[in-house]
């Protein structure tokens, strides 16, 4: 038997987690964690180029991720994901420095989760509720109930937690499903004219689609590695995790693909002097759309109203997901000694992490506050997004590494052609690293927004290394 075999005995024997997740449930968290309904909008803002970029996108990262991920996992199916496949490639700093990131990340991204759906709320209430996402007081107790709720499943566990993350994956199945249809209706009622649109231009030779772009690289399409961190409570995660990556990733790039393109047909059709893009809500891109399209009266109002309603229930199931997962990460980082033992500690009943749980929730609820201090919404949401995305690529560099310079004992395990499939990858994600701090929003003061991202990386990483050096000492 292999070490890393023996990795997976000694883990699934020693901590007991309870194996609830099915090949559904996994699909089903693969749409919800990777389709992001603001990626439309953004995608969209690239003017007539946006399907040729997504294409793009999805050959130089994507691609990559997917056969990384399926590779790995089935290497180390362990609970804890990317954290241990990092750390078995790279020892103990890498990989306490790899859970750092996809921690902070999973934080950052929950919090940015929750803050936009006080937009989705005034689009569903109506323009009487324009004011509610730059109303601070009343935004932040829209979100600290949402979080009071999620924290209070994941402290239940998955056997109430996945059904909340498959509802949110079908909501968005169904959203997408109205969204491409969206325009053989407009037609239909002679609101478009005519359905030739597919964006197959290139989009603007500017530093504002380079950023897009490298948004769109990282931001749009990741998240496939994340279902890994379940991988200890999954029946079959060898299996399983890779059949997932197989059923969903033409669905997922269809989705975003075809989706797009309706975002994109109806902002230019209700401003085409400035080609639509100048209008679009990066937040809400799907709520706009569909108020375009179906009004804000009659039965048209209450479709829309039911869809934007759909998109809630994403939101509060992404969150839920993205939130669960991360409370995961101390626990296995705690199991290799790199984090208190209190992190580790599970509740008898549910085998939950509670003293993770509550600890990271009060982590979202503070990003969430300092976040949105002075600024729009659109500003705050940008700077969670940002900030949660620079960490996320630094995670992203440490798995596409893994095939190529991870040790030599775990390479031999992995297929040749992999290493040469990562190096693509890591240079997508070393691209979107780079252009990450140029804002693709107006911003009040762009130096100070990019100094808020890259500070925010730097001085959380230095805070790692440092925490880890004094757990080492007192070692």
């Amino acid at each position: 038997m292999s070490l890393i075999a023996a990795d997976v005995e000694s883990s699934q024997a020693e901590h007991r987690l309870r194996r609830q997740l099915l090949v559904r449930d996994l699909v089903l968290a693969q749409i919800l964690c990777v389709v992001g309904s603001s990626w439309v909008g953004v995608a969209a803002g690239l003017g007539r180029g946006e399907t040729l970029t997504w294409m793009a996108s999805m050959l130089l990262f994507y691609v990559p991720m997917g056969a990384v991920v399926i590779g790995l996992n089935r290497v180390m199916p362990l609970e804890g994901g990317l954290y241990v496949w990092a750390h078995r490639a790279f020892g103990d700093l890498w990989g306490f420095l790899t859970a750092w990131n996809l921690w902070v990340y999973g934080v950052a991204v929950t919090a940015a989760i929750l803050y936009a759906i006080p937009t989705d709320l005034s689009f569903l209430i109506g323009p009487s509720a324009a004011w509610l996402p730059e109303n601070r007081w009343a935004s932040l107790g829209i979100v600290t109930l949402l979080l009071a709720g999620i924290t209070l499943a994941a402290v239940r566990g998955l056997e109430l937690g996945k059904w909340i993350h498959n509802v949110g994956g079908m909501a968005m199945l169904a959203v997408f499903v109205g969204l491409i249809l969206l325009p053989v209706y407009g037609v239909w009622r002679g609101d478009l004219g005519h359905l030739t649109h597919l964006g197959l231009g290139l989009p603007p030779r500017n530093l504002r689609s380079m950023a897009l772009f490298g948004q769109m690289l990282v931001g749009a399409l990741s998240g496939l590695e994340y279902i890994a961190i379940f991988a200890g409570e999954s029946r079959d995660p060898v299996k399983g995790i890779g059949r997932s990556v197989w059923i969903s990733s033409p669905v997922i790039c269809l989705m975003f693909i075809l989706g797009t393109s309706s975002v994109a047909l109806y902002a230019r059709a209700g401003n085409p002097g400035a080609g639509g893009v100048s209008g679009i809500n990066f937040i809400a891109p799907i709520p706009q759309t569909l108020r375009i399209a179906l009004g804000n009266s009659g039965i048209g109002s209450f479709v829309a109203m039911g869809a934007i309603l759909l998109l809630q229930l994403r939101l509060l199931g992404a969150a839920s997901y993205l939130f669960t997962g991360v409370t995961r990460l101390p626990m296995a980082v705690g199991w290799d000694r790199l984090l208190p033992e209190w992190f580790t500690r599970l509740d008898g009943r549910t085998r939950m992490p509670v003293n993770s749980i509550w600890f990271t929730a009060g982590l979202v609820l503070a990003m969430v506050v300092l976040a949105s201090a002075g600024v729009h919404a659109q500003e705050a949401y940008q700077v969670l997004s940002g900030a949660s995305l620079t960490h996320y690529e630094l995670g992203y560099l440490a798995m596409f590494a893994v095939p190529a310079v991870g040790c030599a004992a775990l390479r031999r395990e992995l297929p040749w052609w992999l290493k040469w499939v990562s190096g693509i990858g890591f240079l997508a994600a070393l691209f979107s690293l780079l252009i990450s701090a140029y804002p693709f929003v107006d911003v009040r003061n762009p130096w100070a927004y990019a100094a808020k991202i890259l500070g925010t990386v730097v001085g959380s990483n230095l805070v790692a290394v440092c925490f880890y050096a004094m757990r080492k000492n007192k070692e």
